[in-house]
């Protein structure tokens, strides 16, 4: 894991989730942006998923358990597509709330990410 991405990911989840919380109280239904928002926080996800990867092939390892590292990676991964494909198919401002909820699990995840890789 690497810090500059790890700070990228966690502030810019924590941010989109707090909008989406945002959009989702003054009733705004998803529309691009906020599907935009949570392909963002995936499409971090992605590059840190890739970076680890090369990280572990590379020889580092994490200071808690590897495997335990990779499992919350890839949880972390499945949460925002989740949360979109609910978004699209049920098109309320509830969605909405179901994004930022969405996006502030993955930054949780990642936090907890960041304690498994570096103790």
């Amino acid at each position: 894991m690497l810090e500059l991405f790890f700070q990228i990911e966690a502030w810019s989840a924590l941010a989109f989730g707090l909008i989406l919380l945002g959009f989702g109280a003054a009733k705004r239904k998803p529309s691009l942006i906020s599907l935009g928002a949570i392909a963002i926080v995936q499409l971090g996800l992605v590059t840190q998923l890739i970076s680890a990867i090369i990280l572990v092939t590379g020889g580092a390892r994490a200071k808690g358990d590897t495997i335990e590292f990779f499992a919350y990676i890839l949880v972390a991964f499945i949460v925002p597509i989740g949360a979109a494909f609910w978004a699209l198919i049920e098109r309320t401002r509830w969605s909405t709330f179901v994004l930022g909820v969405g996006a502030l699990t993955v930054a949780v995840m990642l936090v907890r990410m960041h304690q498994i890789w570096f103790g």
